[in-house]
């Protein structure tokens, strides 16, 4: 890949996250995009919690799914777009930190499904990043659909 194109994929990419609402809303920010992975961090928010002051599982699902969706975004032709077609999210430990990252990996890139994996940790000053989430999902490529661009 040359210079240019991971240029190219590095900025599409940050375009398309910085139009996500659910992203600003979170207050995710992009760290970190190389070929095929991606990562994603958040601070803790009282707001994005449950009952029990953990990072809520939905929050947590989209910040893996989006993470999962611009590391693909990293292998797709500049004229195409994703969709997410299903995930599953494994809930390992509580949502409790000061910092959330959120890391997306392509497992198997596809020119009509591509397939990812990814990991959340909690972050915290006192002790190291703790695992806190898994997931695995697939992607569609879309081209040439109305309304559904990068």
């Amino acid at each position: 890949m040359s210079d240019e194109t991971e240029r190219d994929f590095r900025e599409r990419i940050r375009r398309s996250f910085a139009r996500q609402g659910a992203m600003r809303t979170i207050g995710a920010e992009l760290m970190r995009i190389e070929q095929g992975m991606v990562e994603i961090e958040m601070p803790f928010s009282e707001s994005l919690t449950q009952q029990h002051g953990l990072l809520h599982a939905g929050i947590i699902s989209t910040a893996l799914d989006a993470a999962g969706t611009y590391a693909a975004y990293t292998l797709i032709d500049a004229d195409a777009s994703l969709l997410t077609i299903e995930f599953k999210v494994n809930l390992l430990s509580p949502g409790r930190g000061e910092r959330f990252l959120f890391r997306g990996e392509v497992t198997k890139p596809g020119t009509t499904i591509i397939v990812f994996d990814g990991r959340g940790y909690a972050i915290s000053q006192e002790a190291p990043a703790k695992l806190i989430a898994s997931i695995s999902g697939s992607m569609m490529v879309v081209r040439g659909r109305q309304g559904i661009q990068d």
